[in-house]
């Protein structure tokens, strides 16, 4: 299942979308940091280390952070455990891995979430953060989840979700569609931060409802599979592999 149409604009076709992807996000990696921060109005710091707490990252557990980008959900992690020793941050884009080395003593890989270069029964929490609809697949991205847990490993997927109600769904279209592409452009100055935002609207806008994400989880084996909808506007998606 992908995570959204082809889109035919971008990239010619589903396999040409991995590049697509990996050369936007490197052009786009020294200014991410800067846009996610004030396009959340500074709240993401705070909300990633409380999302992480409140669904069970513990000191002393071992930790995969896929689609890691710029390590920002990985240094809430961090924070968490008490240091980052036992944290792995995965991502395709050597761009963003260099920005992520720099914050944060974790142990990193280059890599792709439907295909890790990662050994079974490892992990005992796994983390994405607003990358789901990056992947080529999810019920190949999901299988691969299952087989890096430990049984009775949990995973934690964070993702935006475009609101179902017309009014709230005009607004979403009008600041992630508009609005944000558009500052991050001018106040970073970068036709690359600009059209990687853009990109950003343009998945969101296409991403599958989270019933079809849940569904994906449940047909890999994944159990406990939820999902939780923040604010009418973020989605919280849990399961867990069978012990």
């Amino acid at each position: 299942m992908h995570p959204h149409p082809t889109l035919t604009e971008r990239y010619a076709s589903p396999e040409a979308k991995p590049e697509f992807v990996d050369r936007l996000f490197d052009k786009g990696a020294r200014h991410y940091d800067s846009v996610v921060d004030w396009g959340f109005l500074r709240s993401g710091a705070g909300y990633r280390k409380w999302v992480q707490q409140r669904h069970g990252l513990k000191p002393g557990m071992k930790l995969l952070d896929v689609a890691c980008g710029t390590g920002l959900v990985a240094v809430e992690s961090a924070k968490i455990l008490g240091s980052a020793k036992d944290i792995t941050c995965l991502d395709p884009s050597s761009g963003m891995l260099e920005v992520a080395k720099g914050k944060l003593d974790a142990h990193f890989v280059q890599g792709r979430a439907e295909a890790m270069p990662l050994p079974d029964n490892t992990f005992d929490f796994l983390t994405m953060g607003y990358a789901l609809r990056h992947v080529s697949d999810l019920e190949t991205t999901f299988a691969e989840y299952r087989r890096v847990l430990k049984p009775g490993g949990k995973l934690l997927i964070l993702e935006v979700t475009k609101p179902a109600g017309a009014i709230s769904g005009f607004f979403f279209r009008v600041y992630f569609g508009r609005v944000y592409p558009f500052l991050s452009g001018l106040f970073t100055r970068s036709r690359d931060a600009k059209d990687m935002m853009r990109y950003y609207w343009e998945t969101m806008d296409a991403c599958v409802p989270p019933e079809r994400v849940v569904e994906a989880l449940k047909a890999v084996g994944l159990v406990q599979v939820e999902r939780k909808g923040m604010m009418g506007l973020f989605s919280e998606y849990t399961a867990v592999k069978a012990g």
